[in-house]
């Protein structure tokens, strides 16, 4: 749990220098970070699904997780609901940018910070064999990220660390309880539609199109649930 602490920390602290930096950049430099953000976004999730694409044995399973993922999401209205959370969370932290503003940084952040083979592995890791490197080396990421997300988004972003905590807890939890039974195939699969996620919330920051991407957020368990299937008809198989 220490490299879960200290990842959770580095967001904290890289939210709240980028925040205070924000005071002291001229707006059109703002609007060049808020382009580089949109453009590290699509960057990372490209990368993402290039690198899994091809060690995927199910290659139309991120098909079907993110339209049964975001047909669900629309129907329960999430990005909705984000929106209005963020709004009152804005009210206590940034009054510069409007709530529909933060809720993109946010979603960016979370995704950011919660979707990659790191901050999933790295929990993994740390349960199974006490090693802490992935998640070390995922803390100096994001506190890069953090810094320059926050300068864009305000102290806001700060929200962003205790959603990281809950997950990468909940990973370091799952195996603790199930040890070694968390198939690397789930991780690839996982990882193209968390890759997809990400380049979505790009294209959100660039203003080629809001893809709603709290609204795919679903997705991401679809092939948890498929795996989880298939491991239960192999066992009554057997």
């Amino acid at each position: 749990m220490l490299g879960t602490i200290v990842n959770t920390c580095t967001i904290l602290i890289g939210s709240i220098a980028g925040a205070v930096l924000k005071q002291r950049i001229r707006p059109q430099w703002q609007n060049v970070l808020y382009t580089a953000m949109g453009l590290a976004s699509l960057a990372l999730g490209f990368n993402a699904v290039c690198n899994n694409m091809p060690k995927s044995q199910y290659p139309i399973l991120f098909i079907i997780s993110l339209s049964i993922g975001s047909l669900l999401g629309t129907m329960l209205n999430l990005s909705g609901r984000f929106d209005t959370l963020v709004e009152k969370l804005k009210q206590k932290s940034n009054k510069t940018h409007s709530g529909k503003d933060l809720a993109q940084g946010l979603s960016t952040g979370i995704l950011l910070y919660c979707i990659g083979t790191l901050s999933i592995l790295g929990p993994i890791n740390s349960a199974l064999m006490g090693d802490e490197t992935f998640l070390l080396t995922n803390a100096t990421l994001d506190l890069v990220t953090s810094a320059a997300l926050a300068t864009t988004y305000g102290y806001g972003m700060v929200w962003a660390a205790p959603v990281l905590f809950c997950w990468q807890s909940s990973w370091y939890m799952i195996a603790k309880l199930f040890g070694n039974i968390i198939p690397e195939e789930m991780i690839c699969e996982m990882s193209i539609v968390g890759g997809t996620l990400i380049a979505a919330s790009g294209l959100a920051i660039l203003g080629i199109k809001d893809c709603k991407t709290l609204n795919l957020l679903p997705s991401l368990f679809v092939p948890i649930l498929f795996f989880i299937a298939k491991h239960f008809i192999e066992s009554i198989c057997l």
